[in-house]
């Protein structure tokens, strides 16, 4: 049985966790930074290091306690070495390094969108590869092929703001706490979500990409005509009218994607895929597809996902060295093996 010890710091969580085979969790241990970061209305990226760098220690300190594990039984440390926050990311890729060295433990460094794939694995004993995945986060919405650990192929991906970036800038203009995605989709409850015809990106014919500028940019300029004519806002229906105009684009493509590639499964991952709707859309397509989801504590930032992801690069051999650095942008196919 392999134990690895995973840490994520990739923005606002600093995280923890103890995974044995990629697929137990032995403790998953997250302090969250939200609290501070609403006072401002989104991550404050040198806040945000700050507050790394006074949590971590603790933070490892009681995922090792609650997994009942010491480090002699840790087989390897895993750390996100992006995409991120680069001051956050440095933060852990520090520490991560720091303990390997000083344990003589093999270092893995994981991409965070791979994490968020395979948090899947962590709760669904039964999904094997290949599958499609919907990545929907706060930094990338986009459409993978994933063959196995580390083969991906890209369908889609993000042109500009991802679904995560617009629910939370248009839930700022709406008033709205952060993060903006929850708060929306609290708000969505009692509106009409045709309300407001918001604009849809379908993008050029059989495009799998996202973008969702224009719907923000929409949005704020209807609030800013509304606030110069002195007319009414209501915030329950422009939230639901732009939830709806997101989780059809993202549902629409990913059902057409899995029909394309001929799977009979969609998993989803990122923090957006704790929306209700998009998960309901989703179950609702006529061609019998699976759809799979993480629990919420796995959809958000946590270090079990990168311990699930990390557990495919042990098998294999894939470690770093202590050259590893954090990386701001690092597309997930960069160095994977494609078909």
């Amino acid at each position: 049985m392999v134990k690895i010890l995973a840490i994520e710091s990739s923005c606002d969580e600093t995280a923890a966790a103890v995974v044995e085979d990629g697929r137990q969790v032995l403790s998953n241990i997250i302090a969250t930074q939200i609290p501070t970061h609403k006072l401002y209305g989104g991550v404050v990226p040198e806040i945000a290091s700050r507050e790394h760098l006074e949590a971590i220690v603790a933070v490892v300190d009681q995922a090792m306690e609650a997994s009942g594990c010491a480090f002699a039984d840790i087989d390897a440390i895993a750390v996100t070495k992006g995409p991120g926050l680069v001051g956050s990311l440095l933060v852990g890729v520090s520490y991560g390094k720091a303990l390997a060295m000083a344990l003589d433990k093999p270092l893995i460094g994981v991409h965070h969108l791979e994490g968020h794939i395979m948090a899947n694995f962590l709760e669904h004993s039964d999904l094997s590869f290949p599958f499609l995945a919907l990545v929907v986060s706060g930094s990338h919405s986009g459409l993978i092929w994933v063959e196995d650990f580390g083969k991906y192929r890209p369908l889609g991906q993000s042109r500009d703001d991802a679904a995560g970036e617009a629910f939370d800038k248009i839930a700022r203009a709406l008033g709205l706490p952060y993060p903006g995605g929850p708060a929306i989709q609290k708000a969505a409850l009692e509106g009409d979500p045709h309300k407001y015809d918001f604009p849809r990106a379908w993008l050029e014919s059989g495009s799998y990409d996202f973008s969702f500028s224009g719907l923000k940019s929409s949005v704020l300029n209807f609030l800013n005509q509304c606030r110069m004519k002195n007319e009414p806002i209501s915030v329950p229906d422009i939230a639901a009218s732009v939830q709806e105009a997101i989780v059809e684009v993202l549902a629409e493509k990913a059902i057409k994607g899995a029909v394309t590639e001929h799977t009979d499964t969609i998993v989803l991952a990122g923090g957006v895929a704790a929306n209700k709707q998009l998960r309901e859309r989703l179950q609702s397509n006529k061609q019998g597809i699976k759809i799979i989801w993480p629990s919420l504590v796995f959809c958000t930032d946590n270090a079990a996902m990168i311990g699930a992801a990390a557990f495919g690069k042990y098998q294999k051999g894939e470690f770093s060295d202590l050259s590893l650095n954090a990386t701001a942008s690092l597309p997930i196919f960069e160095n994977s093996q494609q078909d």
